[in-house]
């Protein structure tokens, strides 16, 4: 299904990204790797034989030069995000601003520009969430953001001629966590590899959803269909 296939990946120069453009390399696709750091993504794109297009996507140039190099692809898989964990009175707007612009905007405005390609060369879109989604106590604007690709995401999957596929991982070992420290011993954190193997194998399988590990389904079901009873638990268990 993959082999031969153009891939754009954002967030590529680091952490997900990375380790999704060498499992996509791996699988026979053609790349076009989008990321910020110029270093870190040409390193990337020698390892896996890709295409480097440093740019930022909260920058309208910069997003004009991916939508673009992105009218030719068939896959679109969205890793780029920022992170942001704290007692929320004492995060600023600016920001609130930055959380919003990377993780939800840039990726609705990329896709909603190549949507129109996408669908005409049947291709899929892929969007990294997080387990995030069910309201995580001081991270309220990243889970927000997360929520919100997460609908947009299941908004997309009404359209004819285009696959959706949803990612959402648990904690992360990623720049998010950098100088944090993780004192969970369960949930075990997990390494972008195994995100990003998870990622591929759903693409292939044309998973609308995929959950990393894949237990994390059943909280998010359980919070859905019973809410008070996932804060209950949320409360008992941290």
């Amino acid at each position: 299904m993959l082999r031969g296939r153009t891939a754009l990946v954002t967030g590529a120069s680091s952490g997900i990204g990375a380790a999704t453009a060498a499992e996509l390399a791996a699988a026979g696709c053609r790349l076009v790797l989008v990321g910020r750091d110029q270093r870190r993504l040409g390193e990337v794109a020698a390892r896996t034989g890709g295409q480097a297009l440093a740019a930022e996507l909260t920058d309208p140039a910069g997003l004009d030069r991916v939508v673009t190099a992105a009218r030719q692809v068939d896959l679109l898989v969205h890793c780029a995000g920022i992170g942001w964990a704290g007692d929320l009175p004492s995060m600023s707007a600016e920001q609130v601003e930055a959380l919003t612009a990377v993780n939800l905007t840039a990726p609705m405005l990329l896709t909603s520009a190549v949507l129109p390609e996408l669908r005409r060369r049947r291709g899929h879109v892929v969007f990294v969430s997080s387990i995030a989604v069910v309201g995580v106590r001081g991270e309220e604007v990243y889970a927000a953001t997360k929520a919100g690709v997460r609908a947009f995401a299941e908004s997309l999957r009404h359209l004819d001629g285009i696959g959706v596929t949803t990612v959402f991982p648990g904690a992360v070992r990623t720049p998010f966590f950098a100088g944090r420290d993780y004192d969970r011993r369960f949930p075990r954190m997990l390494t972008p590899e195994e995100v990003a193997a998870a990622l591929v194998r759903g693409v292939q399988h044309e998973r609308a959803e995929v959950f990393v590990p894949a237990w994390l389904a059943v909280p998010a079901r359980i919070q859905g269909a019973l809410p008070g009873l996932f804060r209950g638990l949320s409360k008992w268990f941290g």
